[in-house]
Order: structure tokens, then C-alpha cells, then sequence
């Protein structure tokens, strides 16, 4: 499961750098905070694999709400200004609207992963057929 969180992880990022080359705008931002808690909740899998889809969803979006009220303190601004790795994983800005989009994140990792699970329990379960 972990080499899967770990594609899953890579794929999030190559999908966010994708985003940001060819997107604009809102389409961009909003896109890439929502793939910012895909990214979270794919590394919440690889800490813990054994978590449930919804549970897994839930401390995504907690870690990237939190992140964000963070913001507020005006720390990762400062070291945003300084990293692209702070401005990356941390932001700078508190915006309210991204609370929202984190939720669609949590929301889209839940609904693969469920998808993924089930998927995987129909394979096993299936009598007669050779997997």
C-alpha cells in the first residue's frame, strides 16, 4: 500500500506542477489547494496504512486547516519570502476561500481511495474467477 501511496504522492505533485504551468488564475489557485490536501492525505497513507478512507480524509483536511489558520500568525510569510520549499508547503496568506477547496481535496482523495478499497475488495471476494 505504501508504494501505491507513493505513486499516488508523485502523481499529486506532477499533477500540481501541470496545473500551475498551463492553468491561470482561479482555475490554478483553487485547483492546487484542493491537490495541496490530496498531497496531505496521500501522506497521511504512507504514515499510516492501515487508516480508513474517511478517517485518512479527515486528518488531510485538519493538517491543511491548520496550515492555514497558521498563516495568520504572518511566520509563513516571512518564510516564504525566504524558501520555495516554505512557500510551497506552507503558503503565505490566509484566504478564507481555501478552507473550501481543501475540503474538495479531502472530499477527492476520499471518494479514489473508498473507490480503490472496494475496488480491491470485489477482487477478492469474487468466487471463480482467477486473479
Amino acid at each position: 500500500m505504501r508504494w501505491g501511496a507513493a505513486l499516488a504522492g508523485v502523481l499529486t505533485v506532477v499533477a500540481g506542477l501541470g496545473l500551475r504551468a498551463v492553468g491561470s488564475g482561479a482555475v490554478a489557485k483553487y485547483g492546487g489547494d484542493a491537490l495541496y490536501t490530496v498531497l496531505v492525505y496521500v501522506l497521511v497513507m504512507m504514515v499510516a496504512p492501515r487508516i480508513r478512507p474517511g478517517r485518512a480524509a479527515g486528518v488531510a483536511l485538519l493538517l491543511s486547516w491548520c496550515v492555514e489558520f497558521f498563516q495568520m500568525t504572518g511566520l509563513p510569510a516571512r518564510w516564504s519570502a525566504e524558501s520555495t520549499l516554505a512557500r510551497l508547503a506552507l503558503g503565505s496568506t490566509f484566504n478564507v476561500p481555501d478552507l473550501f477547496w481543501y475540503a474538495v481535496g479531502a472530499g477527492g482523495g476520499w471518494a479514489v481511495h473508498r473507490g480503490l478499497v472496494r475496488g480491491r475488495g470485489r477482487m477478492r471476494t469474487t468466487p471463480g474467477e482467477e486473479h
